[in-house]
């Protein structure tokens, strides 16, 4: 049902000028009135998106840590929501800070509690967050442990019933198992070679039921970054198969921690191929009665499959990168093409098996769907056109990953060029006031903007030092300051950095540092809070991680956080008039002021931050000392 707005509209005012004095009154009056801090940098930022939803334009707004941030959009998001009858989508950077802000005590909890408002908030989580039932069968019947148990006990009985499913409340959400580890959820959640459109049990599924469920919102859908951009890659071919968007039609959007949409847009809007997945899906086919031609054809997918991937590592451009270069040689080229061949006749074949019934129908289809994806993803690698390939490890296995055209391309088609007020909110979107850097990435062409600073008096509660020295003298100077026994975050722009550095340590030392990698992120994470482990070193923690007071009280820079190089970032190379100035520079800049973010969370924090420049790094000095906080000494 649709609610009321949070004010009285009037035939004297419109909607934009009653929501103004409204949240006039909210934030000068009956915030601060509850014990909430009046601070004009959320005033401002809440009436610049008030204008964004009147042009229905991009707007990037950029306030620093402790604005208020969130507040300043849920009131004209809420709003805007009931006003058109459509809810707000609020993107998160991921799933953990979804939990973040609908939990218990946070900002939407407060706004409800202080205004009286019933805010209608659904989360529309990743497809991986929810279990799958055709998975969880086949976990089902080879798992003894007690976690398989656990879930087997939380589906509603209704599930597996004759009858409607109407009475049956969403189940199977990632957090409704919370003693069951990241490895075993990942033998029954949905993953992407599940076939959702040809399984029998999609409609007694739980994230169907979520799907239905969150469709419903009034006011407020909150998902990641990642379901978003899942969202814009596959909403014209399910709407072609007769299937629901993932996501409904919403009248604006919030991204927040925007500067990271690009990197889900990469994730979501790309081809890949890994080398074992397809082995292992045929030979669940390989069952007793498939015609011997079938059984052929596929053994020979498979082996021209393991002969496709042996090639690819030999002519992988070798390179510290985690994006491997491909130097694609007649002899692979030669062999994409056979697999389409091969994929070609497979496909044939299962024709004639479909009428035999030998192979389960859903287990044949989801085949079917997947050999058509891996087709077209052989034929793009195989044009030589413009599309930008790498190799990979994803998930432990080695993956081929194409991306058909630029992200820029893309997201200016799926999304920017629409007429939607879209809202990005993150203190780090700029480089000195300008926004052209993040506009290029994403193909923004026209967007509002404003930046205005954090409320905290960093010259009080923040020293940074600059460190000159060579590029072997920077393991012996953080030997140097871990010493005093601060809780520290280390930041690498790489994983070989981080590992380099590794190499250096001394046995004995690396036992009291955590390394991102040696353990899941999140429990390592855990641990330096917790106090367990005083020194973190991450490549990954630029942004996100948010450590309050004592948790964090300095953060070393081990060196510029320059792109690498590459074939993704390669290409935006290629495509830039001075790839220095326009690619390289800004990305640095931005990735810094991020990574420097980490340490001032609350009014309460305080610490030390130190970059350290080898030769080369030194003489950059001058392009990033004017984006720094506070004036840096020299040691």
């Amino acid at each position: 049902m649709r609610k009321s707005l949070p004010f009285v509209l009037t035939k004297d005012r419109s909607f934009f000028e009653s929501l103004g004095d409204w949240m006039g009154d909210v934030l000068y009056d009956e915030l601060p009135e509850k014990g909430f801090e009046c601070r004009d940098e959320q005033i401002f930022m809440a009436y610049q998106i008030e204008q964004a939803l009147k042009e229905k334009s991009v707007l990037f707004a950029e306030a620093g840590v402790g604005t208020g941030k969130t507040i300043a959009y849920l009131l004209p998001a809420v709003s805007y929501a009931r006003y058109t009858g459509k809810p707000a989508l609020i993107a998160c950077a991921d799933e953990t800070l979804i939990d973040q802000l609908v939990k218990e005590g946070g900002d939407i909890y407060k706004l409800q509690k202080t205004l009286g408002l019933d805010i209608d908030v659904r989360l529309a989580k990743s497809r991986d967050q929810y279990l799958c039932l055709k998975r969880f069968e086949e976990a089902e019947k080879v798992e003894t442990d007690e976690w398989i148990d656990d879930i087997s006990f939380s589906i509603p009985d209704g599930v597996y019933a004759q009858g409607s499913m109407i009475a049956v409340q969403p189940y199977g959400d990632r957090s409704d198992y919370p003693t069951v580890s990241d490895e075993d959820w990942q033998k029954v959640n949905y993953n992407s070679i599940m076939q959702c459109s040809v399984c029998d049990l999609r409609n007694r599924c739980g994230q169907t039921l979520h799907r239905a469920h969150y469709r419903k919102s009034t006011d407020l859908i909150i998902c990641s970054q990642d379901f978003l951009m899942e969202h814009l890659a596959t909403k014209e071919s399910r709407e072609r198969e007769g299937q629901l968007a993932l996501l409904p039609e919403v009248s604006m959007m919030v991204l927040d921690e925007g500067h990271l949409l690009e990197y889900a847009a990469q994730k979501a809007m790309t081809y890949k191929v890994q080398a074992t997945t397809i082995v292992q899906l045929l030979e669940r086919l390989m069952v007793d009665g498939v015609r011997e031609r079938t059984l052929y054809a596929m053994e020979k997918l498979q082996d021209d499959h393991e002969l496709f991937f042996d090639q690819l590592r030999d002519d992988i451009v070798a390179s510290e990168e985690e994006r491997k270069r491909i130097n694609k040689s007649a002899t692979l080229l030669t062999y994409g093409k056979q697999l389409i061949a091969d994929v070609e006749v497979l496909l044939e074949e299962f024709v004639f098996e479909s009428e035999m019934y030998m192979i389960p129908e859903y287990e044949l289809n989801m085949a079917e769907e997947y050999l058509e994806q891996y087709e077209a993803s052989l034929r793009i690698f195989t044009a030589q056109g413009d599309a930008v390939d790498w190799l990979e490890e994803t998930d432990g296995e080695e993956t081929l990953v194409i991306m058909p055209r630029l992200i820029t391309e893309v997201l200016e088609e799926k999304l920017f060029s629409k007429k939607l007020p879209i809202v990005f909110s993150s203190a780090t979107l700029s480089v000195n006031k300008d926004f052209s850097y993040i506009a290029y990435s994403l193909g923004i062409r026209n967007y509002q903007s404003f930046s205005v600073p954090s409320p905290f008096d960093y010259e009080e509660v923040m020293k940074i030092y600059l460190h000159e020295l060579s590029q072997q003298e920077k393991a012996e100077r953080v030997q140097k300051l871990l010493k005093d026994g601060e809780k520290t975050l280390i930041l690498f722009k790489s994983k070989q950095a981080m590992l380099d550095f590794k190499a250096q340590l001394p046995i004995m030392e690396r036992m009291y540092i955590a390394f991102e990698g040696d353990r899941e992120l999140s429990a390592i994470v855990r641990d330096f809070q917790e106090g367990t482990v005083r020194t973190l070193c991450s490549y990954h923690l630029w942004e996100g991680l948010d450590l309050p007071e004592e948790a964090l009280t300095r953060v070393i820079i081990y060196d510029l956080p320059f792109p690498p190089h590459d074939p993704l970032f390669d290409a935006k190379r290629t495509f830039a008039e001075n790839a220095f100035e326009e690619v390289e520079l800004p990305f640095m800049q931005l990735r810094l002021q991020q990574g420097m973010g980490r340490l001032i969370r609350t009014s309460n924090d305080h610490g030390d931050i130190h970059i350290l420049l080898n030769e080369q790094e030194a003489k950059q000095r001058q392009s990033f000392e004017n984006i720094l906080a506070v004036s840096p000494e020299i040691k």
